[in-house]
């Protein structure tokens, strides 16, 4: 098992709030296998990177050692959430249900390891709950209680109708966490209410209370709206490579470390280390690309991440050399050195003397993959792969 402390700092990478984390922390030092839940309910089979903030957790967890539990709402989905609605849900169908968490069950598992994976349905307990045992579960509650949701409050102050069966959704969430015994429950700012209602109802039952971990809506490729097809501000999970990559690189400045820190799986070392070298002056845009190859390598597999810039339409990535890389030959008369400015300027990868003394002093110029300036000399009877600018190419042999 990892170091406690190792694992805390990457549990709490990009989270909004831990609920509560002393629990946590003496829950990871026990040192047994914690039981990790999320819930979903089927209702929108598409994923986007929004969705899969979740399960990029949920998956630390399986590399920390621990179980996790992708839990399908199938029952809950015939209720419909209330979450952050003005009006009643429509409830799903159940031949609806089953065409969405099908569709669910073949995304996840682009994130989450499925060897480490429990799928459950609460259907499994709640079809064969008696009315007896639901009359149970709903006293663990008052309406007062339900009415601090923001959402119905909103609507009970503005006279819109609520349903009670609206106000067994969060009770039935929250023994989702009785009946699989959860140590930690997963979701979004929006599921507070519903989390913690959780430990409500396993302390009524007598288990030790989840701990809640709450993660923040990812913002839309935007900046300003959380991601959403709608808006078309996202990026889907199952979107073409080159699609991804032109959205994942082209996005903000502003956005790249939000989406690391909420969408990559890299270990915090990696992440603080690619930090250190954006403040040392490395382009954004570099940052971007690893990203993005990360996730459509996980998306798509790691052939398609090698391609993705050709498949978006570009012709190179970043360092990237052509195939057909150009062989050009400089005579420089029985010389032991020649300036850099002068190669580029004969063999042709400048148009003149003042386009490459230009594009050295703007560090555009690599030789052999690093920056050279105006005053680089190199010797001659050698070879040398010249890059200058962004599509300018060739190994240039001086003679």
């Amino acid at each position: 098992m990892t170091d406690v402390a190792d694992a805390l700092a990457l549990l709490k990478r990009g989270t909004h709030e831990i609920l509560l984390e002393e629990e946590l922390v003496k829950k990871l030092e026990s040192g047994r296998k914690l039981r990790i839940k999320a819930g979903f309910d089927p209702t929108a089979p598409d994923l986007h990177l929004g969705h899969s903030v979740l399960l990029t957790k949920m998956r630390q967890f399986q590399d920390l050692g621990h179980e996790v539990i992708f839990l399908i709402g199938d029952f809950t989905g015939r209720i419909g959430d209330p979450t952050g609605k003005n009006v009643t849900r429509k409830p799903l169908t159940e031949e609806e249900v089953k065409i969405n968490a099908q569709t669910y069950r073949e995304q996840v598992f682009k994130i989450l390891d499925p060897e480490k994976t429990e799928v459950r349905f609460n259907a499994e307990w709640f079809s064969a709950m008696s009315a007896a045992d639901m009359i149970e579960l709903a006293g663990q509650s008052t309406v007062a209680r339900m009415l601090e949701r923001d959402d119905f409050d909103k609507r009970y102050t503005a006279a819109q109708p609520i349903s009670i069966h609206e106000f067994l959704y969060p009770l039935v969430q929250g023994y989702d966490s009785v009946a699989l015994e959860a140590d930690v429950e997963l979701g979004g700012t929006d599921q507070k209410f519903n989390l913690l209602m959780g430990r409500e109802i396993q302390k009524h039952f007598g288990q030790a209370p989840q701990v809640v971990i709450t993660m923040p809506l990812l913002e839309g490729l935007d900046g300003v709206q959380k991601m959403s097809k709608s808006l078309g501000n996202y990026v889907g999970v199952d979107e073409a490579p080159g699609s991804m990559f032109n959205k994942l690189v082209s996005m903000p400045d502003s956005l790249m470390w939000r989406y690391f820190e909420l969408l990559s799986l890299k270990p915090n070392e990696e992440f603080e280390a690619l930090k250190r070298d954006v403040e040392a002056g490395a382009n954004p845009r570099d940052i971007k690309m690893i990203l993005a190859r990360e996730l459509i390598g996980r998306y798509h597999g790691e052939e398609a991440a090698a391609n993705a810039h050709r498949s978006a339409g570009n012709q190179l990535a970043e360092g990237e050399l052509p195939e057909d890389l150009p062989e050009v030959e400089v005579d420089f008369e029985g010389s032991a050195q020649a300036p850099i400015a002068a190669v580029l300027n004969r063999s042709g990868l400048a148009n003149n003397s003042a386009q490459a003394k230009d594009m050295l002093g703007n560090g555009r110029v690599k030789v052999d993959g690093d920056v050279v300036e105006r005053d680089h000399m190199l010797e001659t009877g050698r070879s040398y792969v010249i890059q200058a600018g962004k599509k300018r190419y060739a190994r240039v042999t001086l003679a």
